[in-house]
């Protein structure tokens, strides 16, 4: 298995300094021992879509590229253009996979009605682009994700069921799999068939810790209560050979501490 580091959140705060602070994630990442990256499809604006400047960057540092990650909007058929977008970048760069993901709402209340005529018209879109990804030797995987219409087990359900699994494969967050109230090692058991990428992160069992905001309570790895050994037993087990993304949207310290925490403990832990 390749184990990644998402490189997103070194991008959030210089809004003037995107390509240094990209390179910084590479170098850093690089130097802690990731082989493999991923990132938000945004660099894709940010570098002007020269992908022979990301293809440059990645092997200065001795890494792969292996995701691009897409935010849906209000509009599938802009969607849907945009992953055309993507997915030549991603040709270009040498990456697998375009990771998928509902719109995400930021007001109360954080948990609403399942909504499936939503859920079914992410499935019709994921059925389209994961198609296009086929076509282009690519591999479309969707992300169930907190605060939006595709998180709990009954959504997700919904959403396999009306997509095609020769086109659409499932990203599932051992996070989000455990915010949304299921055991992580049964969900991983339950949708092993359509796993084909996987994201990594903890999960601070403290209720009362940002109940305003539960995706505050993300950590590094080894520092919640996620079974990541259950997780791997299951995945090894099931003959899953593909990437292992780690992933902290809110680092405690910086992101350099919270990857190299991470990086540790699946060494330690998983043997990788």
């Amino acid at each position: 298995m390749k184990v990644a580091y998402t490189g997103w959140t070194w991008l959030v705060n210089h809004q003037d300094n995107y390509k240094y602070e990209f390179e910084q994630f590479l170098k850093e990442v690089a130097d802690i021992g990731y082989d493999s990256v991923e990132n938000f499809a945004f660099i894709t604006k940010y570098f002007d879509n020269n992908a022979e400047e990301v293809k440059g960057l990645l092997d200065k540092y001795g890494l792969e590229m292996v995701n691009l990650y897409e935010h849906f909007s209000t509009d599938p058929e802009e969607d849907y253009k945009k992953a055309g977008e993507y997915i030549d970048f991603m040709k270009k760069i040498g990456a697998t996979y375009l990771n998928l993901q509902g719109v995400m709402w930021k007001d109360a209340p954080f948990d609403r009605p399942t909504d499936e005529a939503t859920i079914k018209a992410y499935a019709e879109l994921s059925n389209r682009i994961g198609k296009l990804c086929k076509e282009n030797g690519c591999v479309a995987v969707f992300h169930p994700h907190a605060a939006t219409p595709v998180y709990t087990e009954e959504q997700i359900d919904i959403f396999l069921a009306n997509t095609d699994p020769a086109y659409v494969w499932l990203c599932p967050d051992t996070a989000h799999t455990t915010l949304a109230g299921m055991d992580a090692v049964e969900a991983f058991k339950k949708y092993l068939p359509r796993i084909g990428y996987v994201h990594l992160k903890d999960v601070d069992p403290d209720v009362n810790n940002s109940p305003e905001w539960p995706m505050n309570r993300f950590c590094a790895l080894g520092l919640g209560t996620v079974d990541f050994r259950g997780v791997y037993r299951v995945l090894k087990e099931g003959g899953y050979d593909g990437v292992l993304c780690v992933e902290l949207d809110k680092p405690l310290v910086c992101n350099y501490k919270s990857a190299l925490v991470s990086r540790e403990y699946i060494h330690n832990v998983m043997g990788l």
